[in-house]
């Protein structure tokens, strides 16, 4: 067994064993239990009624949180002719196309988002092993493969989250930061529960969310009772 500091300890001491907190209570002691000296990420994840087995309840997608996660992200961007021109524009940090590949291909990585058009996605498949694993892979679903990359590069730059079940049903995405207040974490908070309800798969049968916690990193999980979102 993992044996947790004490700094952990203490903090897992302020929150209640079994207990269902108010979102705004559990704001509150997830910044109280934050036990990192730099500004960690505040993290919601939410286990969901799902059976992964079935495709059409693998949910994958992405939204912008209306106040942020508080990240400086590094996009980049595989686009030839005016989407390439749209993106620099928007603010991509890197834009290209075969050449940003080539350098991918050798092991640069200094970007947080991939974005790229349709028209580059079969030189960039040739890529998917080297991205895949990194999470870096641009997916329609997630709006980072489109032909309006000014879009795109605006949303990951203002704030969107990326989300998708693992093999057990849960969904998890960072929606701020520690040192927001606690307005626009409850803000974020509550807009990415009611975009994971709006995606609910139709074949969902009996309760869809079972439980939602947050935590900060490194700091202990606060349950968040369910009668605290119009689920």
């Amino acid at each position: 067994m993992k044996k947790r500091s004490k700094k952990y300890l203490d903090a897992l001491s302020k929150v209640e064993k079994g207990k269902s907190y108010t979102k705004e209570e559990a704001v509150k002691l997830v910044k109280e239990t934050s036990i990192t000296k730099f500004d960690g990420s505040v993290e919601c994840a939410i286990r969901l009624n799902l059976d992964t087995k079935k495709a059409d309840q693998q949910l994958r997608g992405a939204m912008v949180l209306p106040n942020g996660t508080g990240k400086d992200v590094r996009v980049l961007v595989i686009a030839k002719g005016a989407q390439a021109e749209a993106a620099k524009e928007a603010g991509a940090d890197f834009v290209g196309d075969n050449d940003l590949l080539a350098k991918i291909e050798k092991g640069f990585f200094d970007f947080d988002v991939l974005i790229a058009t349709p028209d580059m996605m079969p030189a960039l498949g040739k890529l998917g092993k080297i991205l895949g694993p990194k999470g870096l892979m641009p997916n329609p679903k997630t709006g980072t493969v489109t032909m309006d990359t000014a879009k795109a590069v605006h949303d990951a730059k203002a704030g969107r989250v990326e989300y998708r079940t693992d093999s057990y049903g849960n969904i998890h995405a960072a929606i701020g930061k520690v040192s927001f207040d606690d307005n626009a974490l409850i803000e974020n908070l509550n807009a990415f529960v009611a975009q994971i309800i709006k995606v609910k798969p139709s074949t969902v049968k009996g309760d869809y969310v079972k439980n939602i916690t947050l935590s900060a990193t490194m700091g202990p999980s606060v349950k968040i009772s369910l009668n605290s979102f119009d689920i």
